[in-house]
């Protein structure tokens, strides 16, 4: 190789313009996880015109481009999500959805275009000695059977092999430009509740001839908190939140069931299984102390992302050499969102990080909409992460 620098910014100004056009057409064609098939086409084509081999429908629509160069043994793996919500955008600009009902309210579009970009760039310049795996991962944000555990038990890993794995979400409220490293556990483990108590339905005149399902759900809400707050050491992070309440249809009658829906989330395993054991117990002895009954419908979600500590540091260094030490923090807060890209680092080294997306709308919210100052500082740095891992 006789190539004697590495990406830097400048390299990429040229791909702008084109990398906005994708971003926008992307945000104009949301897709939820599991029906990314117009989104895996786009991604597939470009990946072709540049002289990747390509593979399609990894783990339902995942897609992977493979570009190799020079007699480097080494391989590397990056990730880009490319699923939408089901939120009605509220953004207001030119290139809102055009389907109702689903927006890029996360900026999967976004993480697409970025990777988009770096593989152009490392296709012209092949300024590395080894292989790289651009991995396009459908469904990350489904909860469960997600698109990276389908893409990882379709082998993924094993027919494209990866010494390393990395990966980004892009970060409100930290300016564009600026990246966010943690070693360590980063993001929390999130697992679903579905709770049904059942009562005895009547009148609302008559209460004392039934058993008020409503009551029990009302009192379980302020209970549930007390997990926290009493069962987890106050050193340790966990959160119980209750997002949905649903019972009865009338005033003046009592139902025979309510459901509640709880997203639980932690960053240790050990505080993972003290919160199961904790909310199935205090669950089932509440109501039964009411006279009603509850059925426990608890749904493992992805699990605590933990960022191995050599790629985090190398990561990180990369990220100094292009963006200079006074744009990269090296140690952010745990974050208490929760990405599927956890089981790509229980089978891989890697590293995921966070990209500033300046003052913007908090992620999946209605306003939120992705920084397109961001796509050029994503595309140069992974194609300089790649670069770097690479070396001849």
């Amino acid at each position: 190789m006789t190539h004697k620098t590495h990406c830097t910014l400048d390299d990429v100004v040229d791909l702008e313009p084109g990398l906005r056009e994708i971003r926008q057409h992307l945000h104009q064609h949301p897709e939820l996880s599991n029906e990314e098939s117009a989104t895996a086409a786009l991604v597939a084509d470009k990946l072709r015109a540049l002289g990747y081999q390509v593979t399609t429908g990894v783990g339902g629509y995942g897609v992977v481009g493979t570009l190799r160069s020079g007699p480097g043994t080494r391989s590397i793996g990056i990730r880009a999500d490319m699923d939408a919500l089901p939120i009605t955008e509220q953004t207001g600009v030119s290139y809102a959805s055009q389907t109702p009902g689903k927006m890029h309210a996360c900026g999967h579009d976004g993480h697409t275009s970025m990777l988009l970009g770096a593989a152009e760039q490392l296709a012209r310049s092949k300024n590395f000695s080894g292989t790289v795996h651009l991995i396009f991962q459908p469904a990350e944000e489904i909860g469960f059977n997600s698109g990276a555990e389908r893409m990882l038990a379709e082998k993924l890993f094993d027919r494209f092999p990866c010494d390393a794995v990395y990966g980004l979400h892009n970060h409100p409220g930290y300016p564009v430009g600026k990246m966010m490293f943690r070693s360590g556990p980063f993001m929390a483990a999130c697992d679903t509740v579905n709770i049904t108590i059942h009562g005895k339905g009547g009148h609302a005149a008559r209460p004392h001839m039934a058993v008020d399902p409503i009551l029990v759900a009302g009192s379980l809400v302020v209970s549930l908190q007390s997990i926290v707050s009493r069962s987890i050491d106050p050193n340790e992070t966990a959160v119980v939140t209750i997002g949905s309440l649903h019972a009865g249809h009338a005033s003046n009658v009592i139902p025979e069931t309510a459901r509640l829906e709880m997203s639980v989330r932690s960053f240790d395993a050990g505080v993972r299984k003290i919160l199961e054991d904790r909310i199935r117990t205090l669950v089932e002895n509440h109501a039964a102390g009411y006279g009603a009954r509850a059925e426990i419908d608890y749904v493992p979600g992805y699990p605590v992302l933990v960022n191995h500590d050599r790629e985090t540091a190398f990561a990180c260094e990369v990220a100094k050499e292009l963006l200079g030490e006074e744009n990269v923090v090296e140690n952010l807060p745990p974050i208490s969102g929760s990405e599927d890209f956890a089981y790509f680092l229980q089978q891989k080294p890697g590293c995921f990080l966070r990209l500033g997306n300046g003052d913007s709308a908090a992620l999946h919210n209605p306003a939120y909409n992705f920084n397109d100052e961001s796509l050029t500082f994503g595309a140069a740095y992974w194609t300089r992460l790649v670069e770097r891992y690479l070396a001849d």
